[in-house]
């Protein structure tokens, strides 16, 4: 693609990195095709070819953004599949950061819009907030049709329909900073923080920590860190996505150059591939681009991690059926495709692969919030893929992912790990109960 930009526009590292995205694409369309946005909607616009368009016009002619080009860069779910397609190797991902924080910069968005999103910025990233919020939400949960039918209420009807039936629990280790490995020490990891995913499931990383201490891995929680600033960055706050991975470069710094460490895991994948962008994204930080992308290199998917590793022989043999639902940011995202898949077929469930597996559920962060109409088409589809295969049990390495399907489905959802943990020693996760009194 030819550019325009002035010498005086490539001065900012920013615009430098997008024009090198934007100069890859050769607008062969190919994306169009696994777009989530673009096979629901059909508009060129919607698509990442039609996005870019706006976005080189935008950027090359110094314009604010306009209401139809925020429309279009909002309905992006940053899904990623359009990079998985792309012959070319267009770093899509970059370019639309970009673009949401110019949009976010130049746009005076209505105002309620702004409120949501300030509201979601300030929440979501803080465990007390996120869980007086969800307390809050069980009461009204109620009058989520009532807000639906309010003009520019509706991501609140989503939030309330989001949320969990039951109140937020909090696990008795989350004060807990280190978790000696048994038996001999093979490895010594961090584990991300987070913030959402302790407060809607932390039974998660309960479980991931339960099966990687009985490897052998010593496992620690920095005082520092949390999150990682994934969610604001894709809303476009950039200062305060940047903010969060500065804390988390400290905090992770401290134990590589202390005792040390062999990697930084995940178990949210939408995490993880922020996590892994971080030497991009404090590139131009002198104070940080260094370490930044230190902890770049060692983020690794807590799946992708134990792949690597030799799990015991499964102490139990469930041969229960589970449909794999590769989340957006772990398979296009990360790349990270065949691990999970194995580590399941290996550990005795037989593992089942709905069809279009591609397409995003309609979570992408906040997406399911504040983009709720598309976001509900893309959860029946992807529900009724799932449902096709016949599931006794749903898995997914991403807690907005889970949320979103459970939502939408009776089929119990659970983290792949806490299948893992579960058949190699662990207890049976509480979801799947129902299936006990049924065998």
């Amino acid at each position: 693609m030819q550019t325009n930009f002035s010498l005086a526009q490539l001065a900012d590292p920013q615009t430098a990195r997008s024009e090198q995205v934007l100069r890859a694409c050769v607008h062969c369309g190919f994306c169009t095709a696994t777009c989530p946005t673009y096979v629901l909607l059909g508009d060129e616009l919607d698509s990442p070819r039609g996005r870019i368009y706006l976005i080189k016009d935008m950027l090359e002619n110094d314009r604010p953004a306009t209401q139809e080009v925020a429309k279009h860069v909002d309905r992006c779910l940053s899904c990623l599949s359009c990079m998985t397609t792309c012959p070319s190797g267009v770093h899509y991902m970059h370019l639309i950061d970009h673009a949401r924080d110019h949009v976010e910069a130049t746009y005076d968005r209505p105002l309620m819009d702004r409120l949501t999103r300030a509201l979601l910025a300030r929440v979501l990233p803080s465990r007390t907030l996120f869980r007086l919020a969800i307390g809050g939400a069980m009461v009204a949960k109620p009058f989520a049709g009532l807000f639906a039918s309010i003009p520019g209420l509706a991501p609140v009807a989503a939030m309330l329909r989001l949320a969990p039936a039951r109140p937020a629990t909090r696990s008795a280790d989350e004060g807990v900073r280190r978790f000696p490995a048994q038996g001999t020490r093979r490895a010594r990891v961090a584990l991300l923080d987070g913030c959402a995913q302790p407060v809607l499931r932390p039974e998660i990383d309960a479980a991931a920590i339960r099966l990687l201490t009985r490897l052998g891995v010593e496992i620690v929680r920095p005082v520092g860190g949390g999150c990682c600033g994934s969610l604001t960055h894709h809303m476009g706050k950039e200062e305060l996505a940047l903010a969060n991975a500065r804390a988390n470069v400290d905090a992770w710094m401290r134990e590589i150059e202390g005792e040390g460490l062999d990697a930084i895991l995940v178990t949210t994948s939408g995490c993880g591939t922020t996590i892994k962008d971080y030497g991009h994204m404090l590139r131009t930080d002198p104070a940080y681009a260094e370490r930044a992308a230190k902890v770049s290199a060692l983020a690794k998917d807590v799946s992708e991690f134990l792949a690597a590793q030799e799990l015991p022989a499964p102490v139990i043999a469930p041969g229960i059926r589970v449909a794999y639902h590769s989340a957006c940011s772990l398979q296009h995202g990360q790349r990270v495709r065949t691990a999970p898949k194995a580590l399941l077929a290996g550990a005795g469930f037989t593992v089942l692969e709905p069809a279009e597996g591609h397409l995003c559920c309609g979570s992408a962060g906040t997406y399911n919030i504040l983009q709720p109409e598309i976001a509900g088409r893309l959860r029946a589809r992807k529900v009724a893929n799932i449902e096709r295969t016949d599931p006794q049990v749903i898995a997914a390495g991403n807690i907005g992912c889970m949320t979103q399907i459970g939502g939408g489905t009776r089929v119990p959802v659970v983290h792949t790990v806490e299948l893992l943990d579960w058949a190699t020693g662990g207890p049976m996760p509480a979801e799947l109960a129902g299936l006990r009194a049924a065998a």
